[in-house]
């Protein structure tokens, strides 16, 4: 059994993994921002950890799947379709990402969920060279 000490680090991490995602963006001022991030990470987490330690016996990897599941549903509601183009997909990807880093430090994999994070943030990034090209 997990002490409970370390299944509030969980979430703290994801709290913070979330946030960076969350805040890059904010910055953008995508419609899904900071505390949208956060608040799928940490929900992520917390169902991940009570079917890990709540539950024994529980189909963890159905729980994790209908987290995706669940989130593909929030992220479709960010993407707009308008005259000229198609907007929000990207948000709706760092919502499902987010929604992955949370099941990864909920489940105890910290080293990839931050490695995700710093990735994911930088895909992000990769807009301003989007637009640059444009």
């Amino acid at each position: 059994m997990v002490l409970e000490i370390e299944l509030v680090l969980r979430l703290i991490l994801t709290f913070a993994l979330s946030g960076l995602v969350g805040f890059e963006r904010e910055v953008s001022l995508k419609p899904a921002g900071l505390r949208t991030h956060i608040l799928v990470g940490l929900g992520s987490c917390l169902i991940t950890i009570l079917s890990l330690e709540a539950f024994p016996g529980s189909d963890s990897a159905r729980v994790a799947a209908s987290i995706i599941v669940g989130i593909g549903f929030l992220g479709a509601g960010t993407i707009i379709k308008t005259e000229k183009k198609i907007v929000g997909l990207t948000t709706a990807a760092g919502l499902w990402i987010t929604a992955s880093i949370g099941i990864a430090t909920g489940a105890g994999f910290y080293l990839i969920a931050i490695f995700t994070t710093i990735l994911a943030y930088i895909v992000l990034k990769l807009g301003m060279f989007e637009r640059a090209l444009r």
